[in-house]
């Protein structure tokens, strides 16, 4: 037996005496009252047209709409005349806030949780949210839509079939190079965000360490000043002085080749020296085993050399 989808609207309520509206080229419509619960609603990531009609009923439908940045959804909901109580959600506040939300749910209350841009929960607070929400027994309701991941890996060309996302990488240089150098092992296609004052910094990053694949600097998705560029990681690092650094970046980096898979002594050294930049000698030995899976002892001995070398790390 198929079990019965969740409901997004009250069978008791009619558009006839809900009084909730939204408007959609012109039309004004109106959204019947969402179902109690916690509705977790995908809203573009730049295009404001790219919005579902299930959205626009929940989010015209819910009692609260709780986001990020009042100011930033308030232009999606001014743009489609929905007149729902914002009620700020994000990082910062959110010990205190889930608290209330709780409340409010165990009232009755529908909330549509809705990030600044995109699907929410993806690199945006919620989490903690979501699972607390379960735990008490509410519902919890997915509205899938927009997401500036799968928006690059679809204009990428580069193979979709296995794909690892990393978020955003660390700021400091030498947590990114080591954390680059991990991921580098993954054998799938790699995709992250990145800030437009450092993504110059960690296209040199990549092409140290991952150079020769082919990649893709996704900017702007969705936005008037879209731009794409695919290349070797290698080539776009050299161009990078001309990238426009403005606007939200996803970079897409292609998987190993298959004859790439061990690694070289040159990817040892360098993964050597990225963790003993942070790490003790012994963190990053056990790092580079895992990763690698040459024998402890020459690892060992070859981080001994490059801590005799350079001074780096300690034991």
């Amino acid at each position: 037996m198929r079990p019965t989808p969740l409901p997004t609207t009250s069978p008791e309520d009619t558009p006839a005496t809900t009084g909730r509206t939204f408007a959609v080229a012109g039309h004004l419509l109106t959204a019947p009252k969402a179902v109690p619960g916690l509705h977790l609603v995908a809203t573009p990531i730049g295009n404001l047209g790219d919005i579902t009609i299930r959205a626009l009923e929940t989010l015209a439908g819910c009692d609260i709409i709780a986001c990020e940045d009042t100011r930033i959804t308030r232009r999606l909901t001014e743009r489609y005349s929905i007149s729902g109580q914002l009620k700020q959600y994000h990082e910062h506040n959110a010990e205190q806030a889930r608290p209330k939300i709780l409340e409010k749910l165990a009232q009755g209350a529908s909330i549509a949780l809705v990030s600044d841009a995109g699907t929410p929960l993806i690199s945006d607070p919620g989490f903690k949210l979501v699972r607390e929400v379960a735990a008490a027994g509410f519902n919890v309701i997915a509205l899938p839509g927009p997401s500036s991941v799968l928006a690059a890996l679809a204009v990428a060309a580069l193979p979709t079939d296995r794909f690892f996302f990393e978020g955003f990488l660390p700021s400091r240089q030498m947590a990114r190079r080591a954390r680059l150098t991990e991921l580098s092992r993954i054998d799938a296609t790699l995709v992250m965000f990145d800030s437009g004052n450092r993504v110059q910094d960690t296209l040199a990053d990549l092409a140290d360490i991952m150079g020769s694949r082919d990649a893709a600097i996704c900017r702007e998705l969705t936005k008037m000043h879209e731009e794409v560029r695919r290349a070797k990681i290698s080539e776009l690092a050299a161009e990078a002085e001309g990238l426009e650094t403005r606007g939200e970046f996803v970079l897409v980096i292609g998987p190993p080749e298959a004859d790439a898979q061990a690694m070289t002594s040159a990817d040892l050294d360098a993964m050597l020296r990225a963790s003993m930049q942070h790490d003790s000698v012994k963190d990053a030995v056990a790092n580079a085993v895992e990763l690698s899976g040459r024998p402890r002892r020459e690892i060992y001995a070859r981080a001994l050399e490059i801590q005799k070398e350079g001074g780096d790390g300690e034991d």
